[in-house]
């Protein structure tokens, strides 16, 4: 059998994630098969790393820096997420809380990080070697938000989050030969995604990059779908959904102490629920 991991990002909603992936490794759970969008990409690094309350810092702690996120690294840098700060400066080996990268390469498991490659809309799977020591701008570019974040630029082209063009990559994972998945969204599952913030920020994004506009106006319409598909997987015992029953007050670029640790309690609890799944008769 061969299992499968997949977490969805969400900006800081993404706590919830870091709390189901640490009580998976408390738990001695182990995938063969990682996929990480935006934020749940910045997840399973730290997962694949094993180092327990990694994530979690980075929420918990660094997000209420101006360095990590604010309006004045938007008029200075065109980020309201600086990305080079939250994957470099923290991050790298001489940093305040690098990446085990020898733990992270030495796990067995695959890793596909997903991004968007902003001309064409095309997803880009960048894989587990693709990270390399101190370079990890795959994350970079699998978290970049368009309008509030610049795109990141690997090989001379230009990426956005990974959400616009597969914001739910059960079909790659399925793909993949994944026989069971753990998928991990990060709002309710009776909440459909609505278009508004995507339609807006299309509204600007379209006149520099026609193709992402596009396909950030069919977002909430593609994750929707997945959604539903999700349900019918699980219903055939092939896919367990772990999701929030509400987000604690924490959004995309939003948050309080109270309601990230809130959020990430409810990870913790719901990642009990993954060994009984993976490895019930």
């Amino acid at each position: 059998m061969k299992t499968g991991l997949i977490d969805v990002g969400g900006g800081l909603r993404d706590v919830f994630g870091a709390g189901v992936l640490d009580k998976c490794m408390e738990d001695g759970i182990a995938f063969d098969h990682c996929i990480g969008v935006s934020a749940g990409s910045a997840n399973i690094s730290s997962y694949l790393s094993g180092q327990l309350c990694r994530a979690f810092k980075f929420y918990y702690e660094y997000s209420f820096r101006k360095e990590y996120m604010s309006a004045e690294n938007y008029f200075k840098n065109g980020s309201f997420f600086d990305l080079g700060y939250v994957y470099g400066t923290l991050s790298r080996s001489d940093g305040e809380c690098p990446l085990d990268y020898n733990a992270y390469v030495k796990n067995p498991a695959a890793f596909e990080v997903v991004a968007t490659d902003a001309a064409t809309c095309q997803p880009r799977y960048f894989q587990k070697e693709d990270l390399t020591p101190d370079h990890y701008e795959a994350l970079m570019a699998s978290s970049a938000i368009p309008v509030v974040c610049r795109p990141v630029v690997i090989g001379g082209t230009e990426y956005f989050d990974g959400a616009i063009s597969d914001p739910v990559p059960i079909r790659r994972a399925l793909d993949a030969g994944c026989d069971k998945l753990v998928l991990i969204l990060t709002r309710p599952t009776n909440v459909q995604r609505d278009s508004v913030r995507d339609d807006a920020l299309a509204a600007v994004l379209h006149r520099t990059h026609p193709m992402a506009a596009h396909g950030l106006r069919l977002r909430a319409k593609r994750y929707n779908e997945a959604v539903q598909w999700a349900f019918q997987l699980q219903e055939q015992g092939k896919l367990l959904i772990l999701a929030p029953d509400d987000t604690a007050g924490v959004d995309t670029t939003k948050r309080t102490k109270e309601g990230l640790l809130r959020l990430y309690t409810k990870g913790c609890m719901a990642g009990a629920a993954v060994r009984d799944f993976l490895f019930e008769a």
